[in-house]
């Protein structure tokens, strides 16, 4: 892909479908928030290129394997083709928090893999999540951070962002209001150089 790549990042429990603490274990416990895949659709329509960075500890827990880990995101992509949205790409770290990796979040490395792939800076690329962890990781390869209260997000109080955020943080209500408000944005120079 050409370094000029329109690229979005999105969390994916949380900010594209239903987060639960007992973790999403199935296909059939993926469940899409309201609005969420039309956001994805809207974003593909306006030529942005949409990539998942999540971390899957149900994985290193053993809550459930790669088999259905694949067959959830089958499940996204089947629901999200019915809309006119795709992801181009996921990339999960699989790892529980016992294993000190470098690509659960907030560690970076899961966005560092995404830089590679696409042979860019992610600096100035819009990244969205619903977590401190989400925007910690984002934050640390530049990226433009942005926040939304659903999923962890939802437990924060309505206005403004919380100060453990990196600052210039900006909130929005749900995926599908960050995409109204990126998609009236003039259209950012990002990703030059790699």
């Amino acid at each position: 892909m050409r370094a000029q790549t329109k690229l979005v990042i999105l969390d994916r429990d949380g900010t594209l479908n239903a987060d639960s603490d007992e973790y999403i274990k199935s296909a059939q416990e993926w469940v899409p928030l309201p609005g969420a895949l039309e956001a994805v659709a809207r974003l593909n329509s306006a030529g942005w290129h949409v990539v998942v960075a999540s971390n899957q500890s149900g994985l290193g827990r053993g809550l459930f394997d790669v088999a259905t880990l694949n067959a959830m995101h089958a499940k996204m992509h089947k629901m999200l083709a019915a809309v006119g949205g795709r992801v181009d790409a996921v990339f999960f770290c699989p790892h529980s928090p016992e294993d000190a990796c470098h690509c659960r979040k907030p560690a970076s490395g899961l966005f560092e893999q995404i830089a590679e792939r696409y042979g860019m800076s992610l600096q100035g690329v819009p990244a969205v999540g619903d977590s401190l962890r989400d925007a910690q990781a984002a934050a640390a390869l530049g990226c433009a951070v942005h926040w939304v209260r659903t999923g962890k997000g939802a437990q924060y109080p309505a206005q403004g962002v919380p100060p453990e955020f990196p600052a210039g943080t900006v909130a929005h209500p749900d995926l599908s209001a960050f995409v109204d408000w990126l998609l009236v944005q003039p259209t950012p120079r990002v990703g030059a150089g790699a």
